[in-house]
Parts: structure tokens; C-alpha cells; sequence
């Protein structure tokens, strides 16, 4: 008896949170920090303005929210959280004492935290149902991830062999390192190229080529799957 209204505060929980993620506002939240981070504080951070810390902290709660959220095994539940929140603990750590190895690790961690991320996303965009605005929505966050993410292992192999990537002007600290390496991974992805940044090594192309290769054919598939799914929702209407 007394387990009753316990069970029943948890199961209202749990569907507060579907909700979230389901309808338009958790993905509204997620798409406008990752704007705001991409195109506001990461340009402020290499101009050595402060401002990132609150949108990472958001992130990251937004992350093990979805985490808890979409419907996955608990050890896929239990390994997503643990690489949110290590991601976390690296990049601030790395931060504080900035070594070699804690910013490659930080980077690695980075790396895969925002490439799972963009599973959660996804899970949540192809739920079943019509196809709405927050689908959208969650097409814009994915692409905003994949293009952080390949920044992150960009960063990543520059930390592990540095001179993996010619830049005009050589960049000064951290932050100009990640802003930088963060526009060359968007202009790869949107294949636009401006040539200010380039990879040298061989792992450096490799990985450039793969993003380039995603940028022209995540937009199609996703744009062919809302409109499959939205064809099949007016058929069974």
C-alpha cells in the first residue's frame, strides 16, 4: 500500500520527461544552446570573452535527459550518462590544469558524448507519430552535433600529433585552437571550404573527407525518412 503512491509519483515522472522530449520544447531548448554556443560563444571564447560554462552545464543536462528518456537498454542508459558526465568532469578539468593528456582525453570524450547524442536525438525525431516541427528541430540539432563532434576529433588529433592541421595564423590558446577547428569542421560539412585551415596529415584528410562525405548525405537521408514517415502517417489517417 505504501509503495502505491510512490509508484505512481515515478510513473507521472517518467511521462513529464516522455513529454519533454516528445513535443517541442526539449529539442527547442537543446537547438537554441547549440546555436547560441556555435554561433555566439565560441567566437566570443576565442576573442577571450567568457559565457560557455552555462551553455555546457545545459547540454549536458539536456543530454542525460534524453538519456533517461528514450526507450534503450539500462546498460545503453548507464554507458550514455557515464560519457555524458565524464565528458563533463574532462573538459572542466582539463581546464583547470591544462596537461596533454587530460585535453586528448577530454576531446575523445567530447567526441563520443556528442556522436551518442546524436543517437538520442534521433531515437526521439523517428518516434512513432505525424511528422512535426520539433522533427525539424531535431534534424537541425543533429547536424549541429555531428559538425561539433567532428571539431572535437579534429581537436583530438591535433592534441595527439600536433601539426595535423596548417592554420594562416597559428592560434594562441586553447579556445582559439577549438573555435578554429570547430569553423573548419562546419565548413566541411557544408563542403564549403575556405581553405584558411587545412589538414595535413593523413588521419587529418581521412577524417575530413568522412565529414564531408556526412554533410552531403545526412541531409538527404533525413529529408527521404520525414517524408517516407509523413506519407505513411496520411495513409493511415
Amino acid at each position: 500500500m505504501t509503495n502505491g503512491p510512490l509508484h505512481s509519483r515515478g510513473n507521472m515522472l517518467s511521462l513529464n520527461m516522455s513529454e519533454f522530449w516528445s513535443g517541442d520544447l526539449g529539442l527547442t531548448l537543446i537547438t537554441i544552446s547549440l546555436v547560441v554556443l556555435v554561433f555566439v560563444i565560441f567566437p566570443l571564447r576565442e576573442a577571450g570573452l567568457p559565457g560557455r560554462v552555462f551553455f555546457d552545464l545545459l547540454i549536458v543536462g539536456l543530454m542525460v535527459f534524453g538519456a533517461l528518456t528514450v526507450e534503450q537498454s539500462r546498460f545503453a542508459t548507464v554507458f550514455m550518462i557515464a560519457v555524458f558526465l565524464a565528458s563533463a568532469v574532462l573538459l572542466g578539468t582539463s581546464r583547470l590544469h591544462p596537461t596533454q593528456f587530460l585535453q586528448q582525453l577530454a576531446s575523445a570524450f567530447s567526441t563520443l558524448a556528442l556522436l551518442l547524442y546524436v543517437r538520442v536525438v534521433l531515437l526521439v525525431m523517428f518516434r512513432g507519430g505525424p511528422v512535426t516541427w520539433s522533427r525539424i528541430q531535431g534534424g537541425v540539432c543533429a547536424y549541429l552535433l555531428i559538425g561539433m563532434a567532428w571539431g572535437s576529433a579534429f581537436e583530438f588529433v591535433e592534441r595527439l600529433y600536433p601539426g595535423s592541421f596548417r592554420f594562416v595564423s597559428a592560434p594562441a590558446d586553447l579556445d582559439q585552437l577549438t573555435w578554429r577547428l570547430t569553423y573548419f569542421s562546419f565548413s566541411t560539412l557544408t563542403t564549403v571550404g575556405f581553405g584558411d585551415v587545412t589538414p595535413l596529415l593523413p588521419v587529418a584528410r581521412s577524417l575530413a573527407i568522412a565529414e564531408a562525405i556526412v554533410g552531403q548525405l545526412f541531409p538527404a537521408i533525413l529529408i527521404g525518412a520525414l517524408v517516407t514517415m509523413a506519407m505513411q502517417s496520411r495513409s493511415k489517417a
